[in-house]
Parts: C-alpha cells; sequence; structure tokens
C-alpha cells in the first residue's frame, strides 16, 4: 500500500524527527523521571494515541481542512495553551498528602495518558506536521490511493515514535530511580511537573504556526 522504493528515505527523515527534542519528548522525560518507568510508559501510549488520531484526520483529508483555516488553528493554539496552563496550575497547587501513591496507583499513569492525548491533539503544530509531511511521501506510481499511503505512512511513524519513546522511557526512568527515593524530591515532584506543563503552554503559545 505503499511505494517501497522511497521507503529509505522516509524512515531516514522518520529517526531525523524523532531524535529532535520537541514537546512530546519533554512531557515523556519528565513524566519518566518524576514518577516513573510506568507513567513514563502511559505517557508514550498518550502520544501513539494521539498521533493515530491525528494520522486518520490525515489520511480522511479532515486535517487539511482545518489547517487551510487560520481561525481555526488560532482557536486550537489558544485551547491548547489554556489547558497545560490549567494542567500546571492543577499539579503546582497539589499537596504531597493528596497525591497518589506513585508506585501502587495507575491513576497517575492513567492522567498522564489523558493529557499526552490532549495536549497533541490541541496543538495544530502536531496537526499541520501531519498535513505537510506525509503526501511528501504519496506516490503516483502505484494503485493505492493517497489517503490509503498516508494511512500506512502515518501508522509506521506512529509505531516507530512509540519505540523511541519506550525507549527513552527506559533511560530517563532508570536514572530517575534514586529521585523517587529522595524525600525532598517527592514532595514536590508535582510542582516540578507544574513547571513543565507551564514551559510547554509557553512553547505552545509563544510558538509561530506554520502556514500549509
Amino acid at each position: 500500500m505503499i511505494d517501497f522504493s522511497i521507503l529509505p528515505l522516509y524512515l531516514t527523515a522518520v529517526i531525523a524527527l524523532l531524535l529532535i527534542p520537541g514537546p512530546d519528548m519533554l512531557l515523556i522525560a519528565s513524566s519518566s523521571l518524576s514518577y516513573g518507568k510506568k507513567v513514563g510508559v502511559f505517557a508514550s501510549f498518550g502520544n501513539a494515541t494521539s498521533g493515530i488520531i491525528l494520522t486518520l484526520l490525515a489520511a480522511l483529508g479532515v486535517s487539511a481542512l482545518i489547517a487551510m483555516n487560520p481561525l481555526a488553528l488560532e482557536v486550537l493554539r489558544l485551547l491548547g495553551g489554556a489547558y497545560l496552563l490549567k494542567m500546571g496550575w492543577d499539579c503546582i497547587r497539589t499537596q504531597p498528602a493528596d497525591a497518589p501513591d506513585v508506585a501502587q496507583s495507575s491513576g497517575l499513569a492513567m492522567t498522564l495518558y489523558r493529557r499526552a492525548v490532549i495536549s497533541n491533539l490541541l496543538n495544530p503544530k502536531a496537526l499541520i506536521f501531519f498535513v505537510l509531511f506525509l503526501p511528501q511521501f504519496v506516490s503516483p506510481q502505484i494503485g493505492a490511493s493517497s489517503g490509503e499511503q498516508m494511512l500506512v505512512l502515518g501508522l509506521l511513524l506512529n509505531v516507530l515514535g512509540l519505540l523511541f519513546n519506550l525507549f527513552l522511557v527506559t533511560m530517563v526512568g532508570s536514572l530517575g530511580k534514586p529521585l523517587l527515593k529522595n524525600e525532598k524530591f517527592r514532595t514536590n515532584q508535582h510542582k516540578f511537573m507544574g513547571l513543565i506543563f507551564f514551559v510547554l503552554a509557553i512553547w505552545l503559545l509563544a510558538s509561530q504556526v506554520p502556514t500549509p
């Protein structure tokens, strides 16, 4: 369903993109460092879930329609920034006694999963990325439609991205083990994540959304 002659070039481009630090990498790495590997894994799957949704929207042509509307992109950017600011504030005001036990509760992992999904879907740059990147590797030389090719290319991108993020979680989570045993860090870990969400919000609100 894709032109395999362009596969080496596509994989090279995907690997290069994965190695470039971005907001997704920051969220997953900081989640793993602050709360351990389990939470980082859930954040990684949240990122992959949003990627699959964006791939489907791109394959169906919905992303292109949204990307051509500057007002829709601006609304997405503002909603995304407001959501990240709210998440940051919720983390900052969380008291250590109110926080779930990181070692035993799955609630925190599911919270980071949802936050990863929503923050990525509300990022107009992520949507435009799929609109601009995937069509470059659609080939007119095969019988599959552009939508089918974009679907396969997008799913391949998401699988590779998930594998990379899980590797990142393993590395950063191992480094964070001593921190999770430090009482002072445990007391302030939610504030640390709150600052990360504030950074992501500023990153999104201050960035210029590219025009397709």
